[in-house]
């Protein structure tokens, strides 16, 4: 009996000694908690303020907020009366155990750190990569945002991002347009050129410099090819390259000149 009085004093003292520690682990951890949200939206603001580059904002915040949990669970731990050097000891093998299991994770941030420190693209940007296309909209700790015309949200991993090709469409002021434009064997081609550089002439967006290259490229199998080329601020490049093409569209016709397209001709003989 007295035995049992003993044990069962005993856990109420541990139940009263742990249940506190546990209590006050429990608030410090949600205090903790809403106070590094407080500090992170500050830290955001600050870096608004000094005009941080806007690439850099996300993954600072990311890496700054991440770093205060994980002081407030390390504190927490210890509130709860475990010892730090075991803990640590402990959090080293997990560590490895995970970086090992997370390696392409860890890559992904090493990419994420190498395209903020190289930048190959910044936010805002439009660029081709890994087989997606979008304006950059975030460059995240492990990813970045993409958003495509269409308006679709495309993620990709920094690790695939910061080893292979990345076509950059942001980069240079201005960009060559490109055009072949086909007409029928037998139609005159001088006639065709002069009315290809009277449109283009006309369009106040192209640039004169470099002067407009129009010449008769290729005689393909139904048509003969004239390759036009001509420089225009990036921000045209589509209106340019849309208006040019519904132009040449409508004038051929007019003047006489026919659009080929593929065609069999299939002769019989009795």
């Amino acid at each position: 009996m007295e035995f049992l009085q003993q044990g069962t004093e005993w856990l109420t003292e541990m139940a009263v000694l742990y249940g506190v520690k546990l209590i006050a682990a429990v608030v410090t951890l949600l205090i903790g908690l809403w106070v590094i949200n407080i500090i992170s939206n500050a830290f955001s603001r600050l870096m608004d303020k000094r005009e941080v580059d806007i690439s850099l904002r996300g993954f600072l915040k990311s890496m700054f907020s991440i770093i205060l949990k994980v002081l407030l669970i390390v504190s927490v731990i210890g509130m709860m009366g475990v010892e730090m050097t075991s803990f640590i000891a402990i959090l080293g093998a997990a560590g490895l155990a995970v970086g090992m299991a997370l390696s392409g994770t860890l890559q992904n941030f090493a990419g994420g750190v190498i395209i903020l420190i190289i930048k190959p693209f910044k936010v805002g940007d439009y660029i081709e990569a890994q087989g997606y296309a979008g304006t950059v909209r975030e460059i995240q700790i492990f990813n970045t945002v993409l958003k495509t015309p269409d308006n679709i949200t495309i993620v990709i991993p920094n690790g695939g991002l910061s080893t292979g090709s990345v076509k950059n469409y942001s980069t240079e002021a201005r960009r060559r347009v490109d055009f072949v434009f086909g007409i029928a064997y037998g139609d005159d081609y001088d006639q065709a050129k002069a009315l290809i550089t009277r449109l283009v002439e006309a369009d106040t967006r192209i640039l004169k410099d470099p002067a407009p290259f129009i010449v008769l490229s290729e005689l393909a199998d139904s048509s003969v090819n004239i390759t036009v080329r001509v420089w225009a601020e990036a921000a045209d490049y589509w209106s340019i390259k849309f208006d040019l093409t519904e132009k040449v569209y409508k004038e051929f016709p007019k003047s006489g000149l026919n659009i080929p397209f593929p065609q069999l001709d299939v002769h019989v003989q009795k």
